[in-house]
């Protein structure tokens, strides 16, 4: 069994109060469709997340302004991307099992599964129209469109002889930094944050998001067939790809730690720093 099946949420120790209020707020948006035949399965879905993302967007939010409903409203809607996302990779990679339970499609059957995939969008696109604010509607639209293409072009490799560093990092890139690029955007744009802080976050987010695949590939490569365990497959010595891939974990993280130093001082930016450091030690 591999770790992402066992584990206990690392960041419920240090961030608790956060992410009872952003279950909450969860909580708050599911309610709204009780009546609709969604609302279990989705409930079944949205169990036993980390809320990484959501915990950007909130502390980044923070790091430049106040943080109010809208913020945690927003946090739902990277949280749903995330889970119609993990719906529909589990298909694909034919998972057996997700945190230490069925994967949606082994408990609800592949058709719910794809149904349920259309109805998140639906509830992402609601939450959007209520914050009513252009820009959030087209980060949260640029980032499913390239989660999407990631998943595509990772679908395309895993049958190529030809895989490439730079093909692994552009799908991480696509399939994993941009969601958590965009909970980092959106957080400083609501937060009210300059043109520089959202940049600044922007790239915080980006390369934390790279920096946590490669942990999270680091870790369970043995468990997985991914495209890390094709470049190890065909290198001649698998521990130059796993010296390569020690560097390229700390490079980012380097790099996600330097784009907060565009952010002001305060307890908002030592907690994504204190984020970082744990994702990268647990996650």
């Amino acid at each position: 069994m591999d770790r992402k099946n066992f584990e206990i949420n690392p960041l419920i120790k240090d961030f608790e109060s956060y992410i009872a209020k952003v279950n909450d707020a969860i909580k708050q948006e599911l309610d709204l469709y009780s009546a609709s035949e969604f609302f279990e399965p989705l409930q079944y879905s949205l169990e036993g997340g980390k809320r990484i993302r959501p915990l950007i967007l909130i502390l980044s939010t923070e790091s430049v302004g106040k943080c109010d409903e809208n913020a945690y409203s927003a946090s739902c809607a990277v949280e749903l991307l995330h889970t119609e996302s993990v719906i529909h990779d589990d298909i694909i990679d034919n998972e057996i099992l997700r945190r230490r339970k069925d994967p949606f499609h082994i408990k609800y059957g592949y058709n719910t599964s794809i149904i349920t995939g259309d109805f998140v969008l639906g509830l992402i696109l609601n939450i959007s129209s209520r914050l009513d604010n252009a820009r959030i509607g087209r980060e949260l639209a640029i980032t499913a469109m390239m989660m999407s293409e990631g998943e595509m072009i990772e679908t395309r490799l895993e049958t190529s002889e030809d895989v490439t560093f730079d093909d692994y990092v552009k799908v991480m890139e696509y399939k994993t930094a941009t969601a958590f690029e965009a909970a980092a955007k959106i957080g400083a744009i609501l937060g009210g944050g300059t043109e520089e802080q959202i940049l600044a976050l922007a790239e915080y987010g980006k390369n934390m998001g790279i920096a946590y695949q490669i942990r999270d590939d680091l870790q369970d490569w043995n468990n997985e067939d991914k495209l890390f365990n094709t470049l190890i497959k065909k290198s001649s010595d698998p521990r130059i790809v796993f010296d390569r891939m020690d560097a390229m974990l700390n490079d980012y993280s380097k790099k996600a730690k330097t784009a907060l130093r565009k952010i002001n001082d305060g307890p908002a930016r030592t907690r994504l720093e204190s984020l970082l450091d744990l994702t990268m030690l647990s996650v």
